[in-house]
């Protein structure tokens, strides 16, 4: 029995001990699982940063179960209400209120909550409340309230700020200085601000059934211009007509996509511009423009015919400014030329400058306050030269409102080019009469010279018939025969100057040996010399000169040059030469005729090539040969000239251009 009754003790002992392992292992499989539970608990209300309170209903005390915004001893409820808004004290109390007498499951409010507990200056923020009711166990009486809190201070204040931007982003909406509108992707519209509602003549603030009722894709001139399945940016300007609202404006308008991230269009933006008045004005603008520049055409064409006419005219005109001090001078209408202090002005003129002077300086208000006009010899003031100018200069005094006068306005006028043609005049008109002069000598030289060798024709072909004697045969007919040459080149030296004088006379080069020519015309130049103390020399510097030359009208220079020496040279030498010479980068020929004779006067040197010139009427001549070669040279596009001293002689030179080909 006694072993019967320790089996069964010992059975229950196993029995137990085995019952307590499982309720063991129970117990803390459900322990683990609840702390796993208050970890991911804990772990929730760590990423929502809430804070957890719970209310005993019976302490009226309030303990911190998690978060910062309590302390963590807790605080009571009269404590926790002076940290409420007192604004929302009454509203936080009602909702307690309601869970413990109205027996409310859940209650969500919010209050403003004072984050400063050192009881300084309050801290205002905004709280989210989640508050659940705890009921005692085995009872069913509340027993506390568990409070869920979340700062949304932050979040507040960013929705204020966004609404506040909404607001502000409305308000530039609303009143932009564009119309703007948004329509659906599938053009229907959304929305329209104030600007846009006035250019579409909308029924109201509110909206307008025609634009709503109609699809944007059915109006011009998207309906010309878009296509609704490939949307594309869009800028237009022109003229929009929508009978059905009276709009027959211009319109600047662009329309632009707006799409997501993903690239899916969300809206159709529009943005337009009445722009009529600014068209209108724009043509008027062009209209101005045109008219402007038309004008400025005028006033640029009157301004070129001014400076044409005064360019024309060598004249410019001046602008004196007492306030400037300065003088100004144009040839236009604006452009200034140069400008010269006032003080400057006077040294400007030669004569009378002393008269000037005291004008300028002493009595300047008498003298330039009536018009005047003065001739006279000047320094150049426009002109870029040092040649004294011959100016006329007139002047008319200028006046301000009240009668003062501030300086003078005038016109002056360079007439050196009349002055010296005045001169010329008087100078050609003496010379014309000099001419006539000279004529009449010549005809009556021409007339003694024709005769003298017609006489000595005459006369010894006469004597010829009666002479018998071979020698005096043979010296009459020498003298018949010189006399003969001489009525000869008389009658040459005529018809060359008449063609000269009528453009005819013809330079015909060839090739020639011009020592060898040279050479021949000396044999004869030679003969010409006939006073005992005269001698001739020849200068050849070369035994071969091949070149280009009319020879005819070169030798015909040459024998001028000799003649005309002959008949001034009774001793010493007369020298004829040549020589190859280059000058300004050309060939050329240059040839001199040296003699010991009476020289020319300085002041007539200038006069020696002129026709009928003859610096001794008792020398037997027509005035002519000088002229002739003059003409000759200048048809071959060379010079010609004579360096002479009264008294010592003269040499005549010419220079032409040439081909050398040979020189030896």
């Amino acid at each position: 029995m006694k072993i019967l009754i320790l089996l069964v003790v010992f059975v229950i002992f196993v029995i137990v001990l085995i019952s307590n392992r499982v309720i063991l292992r129970r117990v803390r499989q459900r322990m683990d699982k609840s702390q796993k539970t208050a970890d991911m608990m804990l772990k929730a209300l760590e990423i929502s940063a809430n804070e957890v309170v719970r209310y005993d209903v019976s302490e009226r005390y309030i303990h911190k179960l998690y978060g910062h915004l309590t302390p963590d001893e807790g605080l009571s409820l009269e404590e926790w209400m002076k940290h409420v808004h007192p604004d929302d004290q009454e509203e936080a109390l009602d909702w307690f209120r309601q869970i413990l007498y109205n027996r409310l499951k859940r209650a969500e409010f919010r209050y403003r909550w004072n984050f400063d507990y050192t009881g300084r200056s309050p801290r205002w923020g905004h709280i989210y409340n989640v508050s659940v009711p705890e009921y005692a166990a085995g009872s069913g009486r509340i027993g506390s309230i568990i409070s869920t809190m979340k700062d949304e201070t932050d979040l507040i204040r960013q929705e204020e700020e966004e609404s506040e931007l909404t607001d502000r982003y409305k308000l530039i909406y609303e009143n932009s200085i564009i119309g703007l509108s948004f329509y659906t992707p599938d053009g229907w519209l959304l929305d329209s601000n104030k600007l846009m509602r006035e250019i579409c003549h909308f029924d109201s603030e509110e909206g307008d059934q025609f634009f709503s009722n109609t699809n944007m894709f059915e109006l011009s001139p998207f309906r010309e211009c878009c296509d609704p399945n490939n949307l594309q940016e869009l800028w237009i300007c022109t003229q929009s007509v929508v009978p059905e609202r009276n709009i027959y404006d211009y319109l600047e308008i662009r329309l632009r996509p707006i799409y997501d991230d993903a690239g899916v269009l969300n809206y159709i933006a529009i943005a337009a511009r009445n722009v009529t008045e600014e068209r209108q004005m724009y043509l008027q603008a062009k209209l101005n423009d045109i008219q402007i520049q038309k004008a400025n055409a005028k006033i640029k064409a009157y301004e070129e015919e001014l400076r044409y006419m005064m360019e024309a005219c060598d004249m410019c005109a001046w602008r004196l400014s007492f306030a400037e001090g300065t003088v100004k001078f144009y040839k236009g209408l604006s452009t200034i030329e140069r400008e010269i202090p006032f003080a400057e002005m006077a040294d400007y003129f030669i004569d009378a400058k002393e008269n000037v002077m005291r004008h300028f300086t002493v009595d300047q208000d008498d003298f330039f306050g009536k018009p005047l006009s003065y001739l006279g010899r000047m320094r150049p003031i426009i002109h870029d030269t040092d040649e004294v100018q011959w100016n006329q200069m007139n002047s008319i005094p200028v006046f301000d409102g009240e009668g003062r006068l501030t300086g003078a306005f005038g016109l002056i006028r360079n007439i050196t080019g009349l002055m010296k043609k005045q001169e010329m005049l008087k100078q050609e008109t003496e010379r014309a009469n000099d001419s006539g002069r000279l004529k009449s000598v010549f005809l009556a030289n021409m007339t003694h010279e024709i005769r003298t060798p017609l006489n000595a024709i005459v006369g010894f072909s006469d004597l010829l018939q009666a002479i018998d004697s071979p020698d005096d045969k043979k010296e009459m007919i020498r003298v018949i025969h010189n006399n003969c040459d001489m009525l000869l080149r008389l009658v040459n030296d005529i018809l060359v100057l008449s063609s000269a004088d009528s453009n005819v006379m013809e330079i015909i080069p060839e090739d020639i040996d011009a020592a060898r020519e040279f050479d021949d015309l000396c044999q004869s130049l030679a003969q010409r010399v006939q006073e005992p103390g005269v001698e001739f020399i020849k200068d050849n510097p070369y035994t071969t000169l091949l070149t280009r030359l009319d020879a005819a009208r070169i030798n015909q220079v040459f024998i001028n040059f000799v003649t005309n020496a002959v008949k001034y040279t009774h001793e010493g030498h007369i020298r004829l030469g040549y020589r190859v010479e280059e000058r300004g980068g050309r060939q050329g020929f240059y040839a001199y005729c040296e003699d010991t004779g009476s020289g020319i006067p300085a002041d007539q040197q200038g006069r020696i090539f002129e026709r009928f010139v003859k610096l001794n009427d008792f020398v037997q001549g027509t005035g002519l040969g000088l002229s002739i070669c003059k003409a000759i040279i200048e048809k071959c596009g060379g010079e010609i000239g004579v360096d002479s001293e009264e008294g010592k002689g003269s040499t005549f030179w010419f220079w032409i251009p040439a081909t050398i080909k040979e020189v030896k």
